[in-house]
């Protein structure tokens, strides 16, 4: 089973700009690397709500799939670069 094929095609446009997010949140050093992936779930529910299209509980359900495809998209990436 394939993350990608629940998520609305409205809405894939926002797991590059959550991860871009992410990164700016990353290198401000202002917040610890902790509460990024939750700040992610909340920006992706507000602007999946933002962008409309569907009820309130679709697009609260596709801001948490974009947030967790962006953040396991982001662990895939690193995980691959470290070296055994």
């Amino acid at each position: 089973m394939e993350i990608m094929q629940y998520i609305f095609e409205e809405k894939l446009v926002l797991i590059p700009a959550l991860y871009i997010l992410g990164e700016i949140i990353k290198n401000t050093e202002l917040i610890k690397n902790k509460y990024i992936p939750v700040i992610l779930l909340i920006v992706g529910c507000f602007m999946s709500v933002f962008m409309g299209g569907f009820t309130l509980a679709e697009n609260i359900i596709q801001g948490i799939l974009v947030a967790g495809a962006t953040v396991l998209g982001n662990q895939i990436v690193k995980q691959s670069q470290k070296e055994e």
